[in-house]
């Protein structure tokens, strides 16, 4: 969905009106997002919550995109951005489905960025199994990052104790797991 903003966003400078319009409708949906967040829905109660709201506005935005799609120019930022967003729809309301899913993967990408900054400074590992290693560390990093973990203090906790811990329960020393059992001295 951040794509399609983003196209329909950048073609305001062609098309005042079809944009604006557009980019309200996406606010709807992410109004209840932001609804479904406040309330700390389960994925159930989330998916249950866009299937009785997200769904309608969906259906209005691809409504009026298939309405407006014959007056604009196919090649026009406008017709760009509405052939991009209707030829990728059934990825975009995907997330309806299931409410375990977001919306857009605006996460996901932010958590990559360092990443594809570094992406010429770690091209050369030495190995594959070098190659492995860096990429488990970095999701773990990652993943300390997006739980608001201190990401030094996770691993040297695991560094410490992974050695004892028994080989079947490795899962518990997931960062999401660690944090919700661990009290890290200040």
């Amino acid at each position: 969905m951040a794509h399609a903003r983003r196209k329909i966003y950048e073609a305001q400078s062609s098309d005042v009106m079809r944009s604006t319009v557009l980019r309200a409708y996406i606010r709807l949906l992410y109004e209840v997002e932001c609804e479904a967040r406040d309330r700390k829905l389960s994925g159930d109660e989330r998916r249950v919550l866009r299937q009785a709201r997200s769904l309608p506005i969906l259906e209005g935005i691809k409504a009026y995109m298939e309405a407006e799609r014959p007056n604009v120019l196919p090649k026009s930022p406008e017709g760009q951005a509405i052939a991009y967003t209707l030829s990728n729809w059934d990825a975009l309301v995907r997330y309806c489905v299931n409410g375990d899913l977001a919306m857009d993967n605006n996460g996901a990408e932010r958590s990559l960025r360092g990443v594809v900054v570094g992406r010429k400074n770690w091209m050369f590992y030495g190995r594959d199994r070098g190659g492995r290693t860096a990429a488990v560390l970095t999701s773990l990093i990652a993943t300390c990052k997006r739980l608001r973990v201190d990401p030094f203090a996770y691993l040297r906790d695991i560094f410490a104790r992974i050695s004892t811990h028994p080989q079947n329960q490795l899962d518990e020393l997931l960062p999401d797991r660690w944090m919700a059992r661990t009290v890290v001295p200040a």
